[in-house]
Formats: structure tokens, sequence, C-alpha cells
């Protein structure tokens, strides 16, 4: 399946401080350079916190991470678990149409969707409450048909009791889970055929629905006002911590800049032919600008623009459209960075003592 970014996007995202903070405890689980290993969970619970996965959310989480942005875009095109559409506000519902459920009754669960939220999958209801999609198979074959609503199975549905879970949801309640037919677990429906002793002593509910019914609101999604979650690698029971600003895996020293070669004008557009821009062999006084308050520029990239000899704002704010074309030429594996992002533009404002939304966030520390 095609999957692509929804036509109408938010112009920005931000973590909430909760939900920042977390996501800055998962990044400490890897190695100082390998920050991107967190995408996956960051990914999440942007989602969680938002409902679906945004542009600017998928942008964001890549900036954190040092990412070019398309490698984060990959991540969340891939896996389906990613919503990359507005869902129901109050429930996304996953209805399993593989064989056990199909078997089971799962066409009649999708025309209940279909009639009671949207005539397609992915198309919020009248009221914006609720959405719906068909999915693969979700390991809840015994109890056939099922289908998933937040974190939560609903499982031995029919088309009136699932009409009936998404009234109360509608209304604001929020129905057990588990099976729907009165079966405790996964067991055979004619009843227990083993372990009979322990029926009579055996809790109100299985483990599992216990742990929802305990949570009180097991479809509500994560917002960031929540406890934080702890990070026990960290060592014992410590909330989520700041991480560590990530180095590269390997700093190149230096280069001069004399010694760096322009590209080859194409043939026929001498007039505009990427030209390398004036560099520096050090940076002046020995300090560097921050070049990373610079949307677009990770650590990685402002390594390769020292390399290249480029360390100040006012530099990059004086390219050319042809010296820009030779920065984009030359930027190794970030190839068209430069001009996709308006680094000149952005550094025009910086150089000037300005500050842009992206530097301020840089400043305040929210952006890794």
């Amino acid at each position: 399946m095609l999957r692509r970014l929804y036509h109408d996007q938010p112009a920005s995202f931000e973590f909430t401080p909760a939900n920042l903070a977390w996501a800055k405890g998962q990044m400490t689980k890897y190695p100082e350079g390998r920050q991107a290993s967190a995408i996956i969970p960051i990914l999440w619970r942007a989602q969680e916190q938002e409902g679906w996965l945004t542009r600017a959310a998928i942008e964001h989480v890549a900036d954190m991470l040092g990412m070019p942005y398309i490698r984060a875009l990959e991540v969340a095109t891939f896996y389906f678990m990613f919503q990359l559409q507005p869902v129901g506000s109050v429930a996304h519902i996953q209805i399993c149409g593989t064989t056990s459920c199909l078997i089971c009754g799962a066409e009649d669960l999708i025309r209940v969707c279909r009639e009671k939220i949207a005539a397609h999958p992915h198309t919020l209801s009248a009221d914006g409450k609720f959405s719906w999609e068909e999915v693969e198979c979700l390991g809840a074959c015994t109890n056939a048909p099922m289908a998933q609503i937040g974190k939560d199975y609903y499982e031995d549905l029919t088309a009136e009791s699932l009409s009936k879970l998404i009234d109360d949801m509608g209304a604001g309640k929020v129905p057990v889970p588990g099976p729907q037919n009165g079966r405790y677990a996964s067991e055979a429906k004619s009843g227990l055929t083993t372990l009979k002793d322990h029926e009579a002593g055996r809790a109100a509910h299985n483990a599992s629905v216990a742990r929802a019914v305990e949570i009180g609101d097991s479809i509500k999604r994560i917002d960031g006002t929540e406890v934080p979650l702890l990070t026990p690698w960290l060592g014992g029971a410590k909330a989520a911590a700041p991480a560590a600003k990530a180095k590269p895996a390997a700093t190149p020293k230096p280069a001069k800049a004399e010694a760096a070669k322009p590209a080859t004008p194409k043939p026929g557009k001498a007039d505009t032919a990427p030209a390398r821009p004036k560099a520096l062999k050090a940076a002046r006084g020995g300090k560097a600008d921050d070049l990373k308050q610079i949307k677009g520029v990770g650590p990685k990239l402002e390594t390769l623009l020292n390399t290249l000899g480029f360390y100040h704002f006012d530099q990059i704010a004086a390219w050319t459209g042809a010296e820009l074309a030779w920065v984009d030429d030359n930027l190794e594996g970030f190839k068209g960075r430069a001009s996709r992002d308006g680094w000149v533009d952005q550094a025009k404002i910086l150089a000037g003592g300005g500050q842009t939304e992206f530097s301020n966030r840089v400043k305040k520390g929210d952006v890794y």
C-alpha cells in the first residue's frame, strides 16, 4: 500500500514538557552518536500525543535525533502502526480482517464501522470522534472476531456488541475490554476443560483486562499529563533525564579550505553552474557560531560544514544561488538540504543578531 502524508498539515509540533523528558530519556538508552536508534518509540510518543503522525512531528523528531528528514519519513511510512492522517478524537478502531476473524464475522464488524463511523477507512466520523481501519492478524484468533481499540483488545464481538461499544465510547464511557460474550480469557466457549479447581478462586478479570480496568481510561491517548515513565537503565527508579548531547560517530579533522575542489560545471549551464563559496581555514577568533541553530543542521552536518570551511552565520548568509548549489551538491548524504530548509534566509536572521523559532528551541535545549 502506498502511504503518503496527509494533505492538510499543521505548521508546527512541540512535545509537551513531560513527553519531551520521556523522549530524552529514551535517547539515553543508546551510546552517544547512536540516538537515532530511538526513533520508533519517540515517533510513537509523538503520535500518542497528537493522535496521528504529522510531517511537523516527523521532522521535529528527526531534528532531535540528528537524522535527515527522509530517514525519519522512511520509518513513519514503513510501519503501519503510524497513522499518517487524523484519527477519531475518542477512538480509532482497528478491525482484524484476517482468516479466523473473517470466518467468524469480521465482515459484519466492518459493516458496522461503515454505517456508524464512515463509509471508508481512515476517514473521520461526522462528529470527529471515531475512525476505523481493517488490519492484519492481531493474534487473538481464539477470540475471533475482535478489534483493537486504543491499547486494548475487545474480543468475541458481534455486530450488536461492537455497535454498543461505539455508542458507549461516544457517550464518554470506557467499556471493559476483553471477551464481550462472558468468556473469561481464551478457554473453550463451552467453559473450562482443565484447571477447573482454580475457577472458583480466580479474579474477576483476567490479568490483561484487570490492568485496563485499573487504569480506568485505556482508550485515552498519552498527552503528557501522566506521571513520566521511569528510566531504570540510568540506575534505579529515576525519572527521565535529558540525554547527553549527541556526538558524531567520527569527527573528521577540519580540512584546509583551498584543498577542496570545486564541482565540475554542467555543460551549457555556465551562468548557473555551482561555484564554491569562500571558505575559512578556521573559525574567527577560534570560536565558531553554533550552526545547529539553523533548522536542518544537526551535529553531523555542522561538522561537515566546518570541514568545508564554513563556521559562521554570515558566511552562509552571503551564499549566492550558484554557491548554494555547490553546497547542496557537496553535502554527502544530505544533498539538497541547504536549499530545501532555507539555510541562507535563516542565516541572514541569525547573522543580524535575530532569532528564529527553531534557534530559540535550540537555545532552550529542546532540540537534540
